[in-house]
């Protein structure tokens, strides 16, 4: 509870302090410390069998309004908290260098947000899930509506719809259900067996229930076709689309899901029911689809939001081939390694990645993929650490992603399952295919003499008949582009002509000209192209810089030492109760 109730507390402090930036920042940054060491102190207890355990009695119907720590709240629980901390920092140092307005609010509702994702982690049972599941989302709501720009106020009510009206309704309606069929909406060892009495079931109504619940937390886990709102909210700051929109709102959806396929369900009765392949189909079908989707974004942001969608399906698909694995009596411990593992790899690379595109709005009013050409020598160190973390999104060895996506390959194989196994390494493929021309084009492209190029330059890639066409807002050739003109994957391309508050797709705050060489330019390289900088963080805030830096250091050591920092661990653990469930 205490957990819980630090950043709720911290809300307090950040309004009263709201005359006083730098004190204000600071309780943010004391409470991201204070509530990662709560969490931390768990971790040798968790691993050692010790319950942790908080109850304010009966909630209703025999319910209780109960947090407990396990191994698997505690992946989830592990990595906001630890990520809030970079977070708090960056925050800091982006929101003052666009001397963007409400920032006190900003902190607040930042802070109310991982309140309820810790809240999902340690919730009990479903109906504990469900409260902290629509806390999470009124919370974020000010965050992704934070610029007050007709287009933030329609993605924040687009959110809305999504995660709380349809999400939430969703979730309750199939908690409701497992109530009914099984008299209980407890996790396994907390209480009376829900799978036991959902196994005893009318079968078609059990099936109905795991429906309704993957469908709710489908939402915030941008399973197609729920996933629209995700790119849409990226008109969000950037450090809510990087630690909420890439890590605690959308892992609390996939982290639903592995309660209600680990611990409501259980494997064996997945399995029996035959309701994991549908969820391995959807996640199979999301992760090609959304990549074929990020080949054609030029925005950047917008291209990582639909890399998001697809990475968070890979997570879906190791819970999906629960069933299979378990029917099948062969790779159930490594899909469900792999999908969980994914949950911290994909959050340490995919904050880096939007780290860096917000740094590099503030910096150089810069938001388009065809923009960048040769932005490595004038932000050497943010592109370097993006090129470390699109590696591993690709599942390049020595970075995080690999060691995941090598237990789903190996799972998915062993399950009988290689049609899976063969969509995880199409998709990789593709994600080498969108991350690759931005880190070339940054380190060995300049502005006035770069390639076309082929992902961004016309609908199938490449020019036709002597043209270029232009796709997600990408220009035509003379370099005009109308304003409000459709992006061809759903979004409007504003004009970022002028950076001095219009609206802009990283949230249109104010900002001067902030591109290092003194060029009287918006968006991209000045005249002379852009300047050379050096190694030595001349490009940037350290406010900013520092959490890139120690972030991805943090996804090199999970692909190099998973052992070694508790993640791998705690999966292991779950893994091994959940094999254990099925042989006994």
């Amino acid at each position: 509870m205490l957990a819980v109730l630090l950043s709720a507390a911290t809300i307090l402090l950040i309004l009263a302090s709201h005359r006083r930036p730098n004190v204000r920042e600071s309780w943010s940054v004391l409470a991201a410390v204070a509530k990662f060491a709560v969490i931390l102190s768990m971790l040798p207890g968790v691993l050692d069998g010790t319950e942790y355990r908080w109850s304010m009695g009966e909630f209703v119907a025999g319910i209780e309004f109960a947090l407990r720590a396990d191994a698997l709240g505690l992946v989830f629980a592990l990595l906001a908290s630890v990520l809030w901390i970079g977070t708090s920092f960056y925050a800091a140092g982006y929101m003052r260098g666009l001397g963007a307005d409400s920032q006190t609010r900003f902190f607040a509702a930042f802070a109310a947000s991982l309140s309820a994702a810790v809240g999902v982690a340690f919730a009990e049972n479903l109906l504990m899930i469900f409260l902290f599941y629509e806390l999470l989302s009124v919370a974020t709501y000010p965050l992704v509506a934070h610029d007050e720009t007709d287009e933030a106020r329609a993605a924040g009510r687009k959110y809305l719809a999504y995660t709380f009206l349809g999400g939430g309704v969703l979730v309750l309606a199939g908690t409701a259900l497992v109530f009914a069929l099984s008299g209980t909406v407890s996790f396994a060892a907390t209480g009376p067996s829900t799978a036991a009495g959902l196994g005893g079931a009318d079968t078609t109504l059990a099936r109905a229930a795991f429906t309704m619940l993957a469908a709710g937390f489908g939402v915030k886990a941008a399973l197609m076709p729920l996933h629209s709102w995700l790119p849409d909210a990226m008109v969000a700051p950037t450090p809510v689309s990087g630690l909420l929109h890439a890590v605690a709102v959308v892992k609390s959806g996939v982290f639903g899901i592995a309660r209600l396929v680990l611990d409501v369900y259980e494997p064996a009765l997945v399995a029996e029911l035959g309701v994991g392949i549908a969820l391995a189909v959807a996640a199979g079908v999301t992760l090609t689809a959304a990549s074929i989707i990020a080949l054609r974004a030029d925005r950047l942001k917008r291209r990582l939001a639909f890399s998001t969608v697809s990475q968070l399906s890979y997570i879906v698909l190791g819970l999906g081939l629960v069933g299979p694995a378990a029917a099948a009596g062969a790779g159930l411990e490594n899909v469900i390694k792999g999908g969980l593992l994914h949950i911290p790899a994909h959050g340490f690379m995919k904050l880096t990645l939007f780290f860096c595109a917000g740094i590099i709005h503030v910096e150089t009013h810069t938001d388009y993929i065809s923009e960048m050409d040769g932005i490595g020598k004038r932000m050497p160190l943010t592109m370097t650490a993006f090129a470390v973390a699109a590696a591993g999104m690709a599942g390049i060895p020595l970075v995080a992603g690999f060691v995941s996506k090598w237990f789903l390959l190996v799972g998915a194989v062993s399950a009988g399952q290689a049609v899976f196994a063969v969509a995880l390494l199409v998709s990789g493929v593709l994600n080498i295919a969108y991350f690759w021309p931005i880190v070339y084009g940054a380190f060995f492209e300049s502005h006035d003499r770069a390639d076309a190029k082929p992902l961004v330059g016309g609908p199938f890639g490449g020019e036709f008949f002597g043209t270029t066409a232009a796709t997600d807002g990408g220009r035509p050739d003379d370099g005009s582009q109308p304003d409000g003109e459709a992006d061809d994957d759903g979004g409007t391309r504003t004009d970022d002509s002028s950076h001095d508050g219009a609206t802009q797709a990283d949230g249109g705050h104010e900002g001067g000209d902030r591109d290092g060489a003194g060029h009287d330019h918006h968006g991209g390289p000045g005249p002379g192209g852009w300047e050379r900088v050096g190694w030595t963080g001349a490009e940037g805030s350290w406010l900013m810089l520092g959490p890139i830096l120690a972030v991805v250091v943090g996804a090199v050591v999970l692909g190099l030492v998973p052992s070694q920092i508790g993640f791998l661990e705690l999966v292991e653990t779950v893994a091994a109760e959940a094999v254990s469930g099925v042989t006994d």
